[in-house]
């Protein structure tokens, strides 16, 4: 078959354009170093973090990421767990992607804790009763898992035993995207978050995120290098990202459903839907029209949907929404006062009872794309020096017996 005599290469070359990517990339990184300093010297009053809403803008970054990686593993699972070759040329830059933006969320979340220290005793000492604890081990767990995922596909004497990883690794990113999704469904002090349908949410994000992500690169990659890029694995990575859009609008539909027709939420859904300010903007306008129907439009509109362009600026579009949306769970959900009596009125010196005000503050937004920015510098890196990239993706090596669809 095609995908079993697919030529594997480095970007060669002295690229310009490579070398000045990596450069602007340096220079985010080390506005971000400069943002984590200024925070851990001045500590984050400096940030809009208050005791109230703890977990800041970012946080919505690096969930972002988080739940993104286990998505961009997506096609390497294609290939191997479902046997559909034709995404089986793109698995190695698929493991890559995703160890990639696990590492950029994570150096988020570790440097966002106020003495990083912190860390030795969260790895050393298990509280298993704590979700987040789970996650500490579902995330080695998956470097572990898909960097031995990596080396069977690379190495031919391992390949035939690929496909025995690939299905493991595939159930571990459910696993560890259902635990993300628990830290905030388990909360259920926050009615906000207080929902089990966060675990499946969370896996439907993760598939458009992570694909999301995934076309851009492959784009910037091939049409960077000039290397070709064929119709039928675009179409067909355009389609997965349409029905996963498409999944994701069903479980946040299903979810408000679920939280009005319960009364105890009833106030918290009046705050995100209609009365949150910001929050209400976010949902409706960045998060399900931007991010969600205007997406859907573009991919299966034949005037933009079988254009690179198009699919590209999709993408982009589920991006933007995809932030939206954390930060509307992740923010929005802590603005909203903590029901600490029901039935009964509040106030105090510590104001309880009232909306929690948040801005974030730029240290954090530097933070948060230094985030970014790490896992892109991961993955330029690794296409320039390891054979990740097929040195060609046209339609006649990825399908030898496709025609080309009529304009």
């Amino acid at each position: 078959m095609a995908a079993d005599t697919t030529v594997y290469k480095e970007i060669e070359g002295k690229g310009g354009d490579y070398y000045s990517l990596i450069g602007w990339l340096g220079v985010v990184v080390i506005a971000a170093l400069y943002a984590v300093y200024n925070m851990e010297h001045y500590g984050h009053v400096v940030t809009g973090m208050t005791n109230a809403v703890v977990w800041g803008t970012p946080h919505v970054f690096a969930v972002f990421l988080i739940v993104a990686a286990s998505g961009a593993l997506n096609v390497a699972s294609i290939s191997s767990v479902f046997g559909k070759h034709h995404y089986k040329p793109l698995a190695r830059l698929s493991a890559v992607t995703a160890m990639a933006l696990l590492a950029g969320g994570l150096m988020i979340l570790v440097l966002d804790l106020g003495r990083p220290d912190r860390l030795i005793i969260a790895m050393t000492y298990y509280n298993f009763k704590s979700i987040f604890a789970w996650n500490i081990i579902l995330y080695n767990g998956f470097f572990v898992i898909v960097l031995a995922y990596l080396w069977m596909m690379m190495e031919k004497r391992m390949t035939p035993h690929s496909s025995k990883i690939g299905l493991f690794a595939f159930l571990w990113r459910l696993i560890l995207t259902t635990g993300t999704g628990s830290i905030f469904g388990f909360l259920v002090a926050r009615p906000g978050y207080d929902a089990a349908i966060m675990a499946p949410l969370f896996i439907a994000m993760s598939f458009a995120f992570g694909m999301a992500i995934f076309i851009l690169i492959i784009n910037v990659a091939y049409r960077g290098t000039g290397r070709p890029l064929g119709d039928v694995i675009l179409f067909k990575m355009r389609n997965l990202l349409g029905v996963f859009i498409a999944a994701v609008l069903y479980f946040t539909v299903v979810q408000h459903l679920t939280n009005l027709y319960a009364a105890e939420h009833l106030d918290v859904q009046a705050f995100i839907l209609m009365d949150g300010g910001i929050y209400t903007f976010l949902f409706w306008v960045v998060q399900v029209g931007i991010g969600g129907l205007f997406p859907l439009a573009l991919l299966f509109n034949p005037a933009t949907g079988r254009t690179c362009q198009g699919i590209a600026v999709a993408s982009v579009l589920v991006i933007i929404g995809g932030l939206a949306q954390m930060y509307v769970i992740i923010i929005g959900g802590q603005a909203f006062p903590l029901l600490m009596f029901p039935g009964m009125e509040v106030s105090s010196s510590f104001f309880d009872g009232v909306l929690h005000p948040y801005t974030p503050s730029h240290w954090e937004v530097m933070l948060g794309l230094g985030g970014i920015a790490v896992a892109l510098l991961i993955i330029a890196v690794g296409v320039k020096y390891l054979p990740l990239l097929p040195t060609s993706l046209s339609d006649a090596k990825i399908d030898p017996h496709h025609k080309a669809e009529e304009a």
